[in-house]
């Protein structure tokens, strides 16, 4: 097994709520025994790397510095470490990378690389890849009243309770949708909530919908909530914002590939809201494994008694 040597550190300085720790980043990089060079995702030609000089990527940001760091480097095949510093790090979380930044380098050493699916996507103009998910009905919505609170205010409150809360309201608000989805031979429709094809564990404010989730499987997992679990939906979103995370138990479908025709024009793609010109059929295909994370090593099961 080569040796990493050269970290290449691409670093969101306005992730979260923290303040620019750059240097500190560095600096615990190489203490972890590494050169590292670094490149900021606000300054232009951030994506430029010398592929020769560099073994691995260090990406620190939340989910949307992550998709964004994929994306651009996903011919290179380059090993991703994460250090999450987003506010929701659905990302880090399905991968199981948590803990203090040192304590996360301390692991990249073992070279525990752990496989990643993206979605490709036909049938939209601007965006051609997805890692989290694609979406239509009420995560949208909630989207679409964030920007809308962001154009109020520079300063608006986005920390997940606040999100979970204005979540909530629309839950109990939003008209179903007609939507028909096809899997290979197969035909869902009905009027629905919300239709999510998902490859992380969780979206948005940490919607915990697929807590076994693997992204590395082969197969996305299709979430739908139709009106009669309103309530229900409603309920999980409420236990969230008092503290309690409750399992979620609604419809999910296996896909590798699928066909979704919504009675609609919003959806999303990730972390990015979009609306079409006119409701439009997406089709979806899964690329297995076409990204790798540099992960901790995996957890020892307990034998059974």
């Amino acid at each position: 097994m080569t040796l990493m040597k050269f970290a290449k550190l691409i670093h969101n300085p306005s992730a979260g709520e923290a303040e620019d720790v750059t240097e500190h980043l560095i600096e615990a990089i190489e203490d972890a025994g590494y050169s590292c060079s670094y490149s900021s995702t606000k300054d232009d030609g951030w994506e430029k790397i010398d592929t020769k000089q560099t073994d691995f990527l260090v990406v620190a940001g939340g989910d949307g510095t992550i998709r964004k760091t994929v994306l651009a480097f996903l011919d290179k095949r380059l090993p991703i470490g994460l250090i999450p510093m987003g506010t929701a790090n659905n990302i880090a979380k399905t991968l199981d990378v948590t803990g203090e930044p040192q304590e996360i380098m301390a692991t990249w050493s073992d070279r525990h690389l752990k496989l990643f699916d993206i979605g490709r996507i036909y049938n939209l103009a601007d965006e051609k890849f997805f890692l989290e998910g694609i979406g239509f009905g009420l995560f949208p919505r909630l989207m679409k009243e964030m920007d809308k609170q962001k154009r109020k205010s520079d300063n608006y409150d986005k920390s997940i309770m606040t999100v979970l809360e204005i979540f909530h309201d629309i839950v109990l608000n939003y008209k179903a949708r007609a939507c028909s989805i096809q899997i290979d031979d197969a035909e869902y429709s009905g009027n629905y909530l919300m239709a999510e094809v998902m490859n992380t564990r969780s979206i948005g404010p940490n919607l915990n919908l697929v807590p076994f989730s693997d992204p590395g499987d082969g197969e996305f997992e299709v979430v739908l909530i139709t009106e009669s679990q309103r309530e229900q939906f409603a309920n999980y979103i409420l236990s969230k914002i008092l503290g309690k995370e409750e399992p979620a138990f609604f419809n999910i479908l296996k896909a590798k590939k699928l066909r979704i025709a919504w009675d609609g024009v919003h959806l999303h793609v990730d972390d990015a809201y979009l609306k079409l010109d006119e409701p439009t059929e997406i089709k979806v295909e899964l690329q297995a494994g076409a990204v790798q994370f540099l992960v901790g090593p995996p957890v020892a099961e307990t034998p059974a008694a």
